[in-house]
């Protein structure tokens, strides 16, 4: 049974995120559960936002793998609680969106009453002169940031 369970969070861990291909939904933290119970592989999953578009893909994805994997019993749960947080994304991860030109988040979501704007390092060349341009960026997850030291645009891949 257990290597059941492994093998099947192996293969969901491996589904990659429709949004951002380099990482996978391990890497982002969406993965939370994957448990078998007879034959039914039952997989847990928790959207970056509560409307998320790609979830429904990502359902898909992580059905096809498991099915094509040889688990024929497939069920996918979206949970929302506890919210999802950028603090579940894994240093792996954050490395993958660096080399693939999106800043990952930094630091910890704010509680409290006062917000810190903190500065977000340009992928690119690595300076922290940089400001955001728009609150959205490519995907309700990323805002769009400009360099000023190399002049590149770049997502910047919100703390949540």
């Amino acid at each position: 049974m257990v290597t059941t369970v492994s093998r099947a969070w192996e293969v969901a861990a491996a589904v990659a995120d429709p949004e951002v291909p380099v990482l996978t939904i391990a890497d982002l933290g969406v993965l939370r559960d994957v448990a078998v119970t007879g034959e039914r592989v039952t997989v847990t999953i928790t959207p970056t936002y509560s409307g998320c578009p790609a979830m429904d893909v990502i359902r898909d994805d992580v059905v096809l793998a498991l099915t094509a994997a040889g688990f024929d019993d497939v069920e996918v749960r979206l949970t929302l609680s506890p919210a999802w947080t950028t603090d579940w994304m894994s240093d792996a991860g954050k490395r993958k969106l660096i080399e693939y030109g999106i800043a990952p988040p930094t630091g910890r979501a704010a509680v409290g009453p006062i917000k810190l704007a903190l500065a977000v390092r340009c992928p690119q060349c690595g300076s922290l002169d940089t400001r955001e341009v728009s609150r959205f960026g490519s995907t309700s997850c990323k805002a769009l940031y400009e360099c000023r030291a190399c002049l590149e645009p770049f997502d910047h891949f919100k703390v949540h």
